[in-house]
């Protein structure tokens, strides 16, 4: 009997813990960067109640045996690698990252190891260098001119800036966005 409720308890629990995670998903849908999480689930152990190969009457043997589970687990999280939506902000700095969505951009953290983030909020910094909205610096950097009236990212990766009086625009080193990687494992 006992078993019974410590199998329905545990299987609540992990709904619960389920339901959290969904929340959480709805709630921070609109956030930039944002990847949703999936939970996995995992068996507790199972519990023999009859043994493969016990006798069933004097003459049959059970073949199967009868196992009772004893509830589930909730596991790790894994988070969903898809492209979100692509919104438009008005931000000229803020960037995707196109195709099918794969890849970080790369950014500097404060002490000093190298960081990932998906979300593309870039704004310049008082040297004009890109920096995240934690201030963290895209890497490699890339430096905007402040008279800049228009930039744009070429299909190459090319990073472009309009400055009056210029004829032509002020461009980056073919850029390929070597930012965007895949971390390392």
């Amino acid at each position: 009997m006992f078993h019974a409720l410590y199998t329905a308890a545990s299987g609540m629990t992990a709904q619960q813990i389920n339901l959290d995670n969904i929340a959480n998903n709805l709630a921070n849908s609109s956030t930039s960067g944002f990847q949703a999480r999936r939970v996995q689930f995992s068996d507790l152990l199972y519990q023999n109640e009859v043994m493969p190969g016990s006798a069933a009457t004097q003459q049959t043997t059970v073949s199967s045996g009868l196992q009772v589970g004893l509830g589930t687990l909730p596991g790790n999280t894994e988070i969903i690698q898809t492209q979100g939506d692509l919104t438009t902000t008005g931000n000229p700095y803020d960037f995707a990252i196109g195709g099918t969505g794969q890849g970080f951009f790369q950014i500097l953290l404060p002490n000093g190891q190298i960081g990932y983030t998906r979300s593309g909020s870039f704004q310049p910094d008082s040297q004009g260098n890109l920096v995240t909205a934690n201030g963290n610096a895209l890497q490699p950097a890339i430096a905007i001119p402040a008279n800049a009236t228009n930039v744009t990212v070429g299909s190459d990766g090319t990073v472009s800036a309009t400055i009056p009086g210029q004829v032509q625009p002020s461009r980056s080193a073919p850029f390929n966005w070597p930012c965007l990687r895949t971390p390392a494992a």
